[in-house]
């Protein structure tokens, strides 16, 4: 990697980096970009790939049904007008 990216890419972060710093990192940056490129070249995979499970949409449509009568749940319960109460967030 080039030592001026490096350089503008500290300046927009606010780092201020040392020659010595400058030509480090340009070589780590260059080396990490090697690598990627090395992975770059691996084969894709068609099959399952890491997941041994497959992964698909499991959701069901939500349909609406009213299990149970409100008139019963709400009976035994403190309520202003049909609606329950808690407590007061501030």
């Amino acid at each position: 990697m080039d030592k001026d990216i490096v350089a503008r890419v500290a300046k927009a972060a606010h780092i201020r980096l040392t020659d010595e710093e400058l030509e480090k990192y340009s070589k780590d940056l260059g080396d990490i970009l090697e690598y990627f490129a090395i992975l770059d070249e691996a084969p894709n995979h068609e099959g399952n790939g890491i997941n041994p499970i497959e992964v698909a949409d499991v959701l069901r449509d939500d349909v609406p049904e009213e299990k149970f009568e409100s008139e019963k749940l709400l009976a035994d319960m403190k309520t202003y007008e049909n609606y329950i109460r808690g407590p007061k967030l501030v």
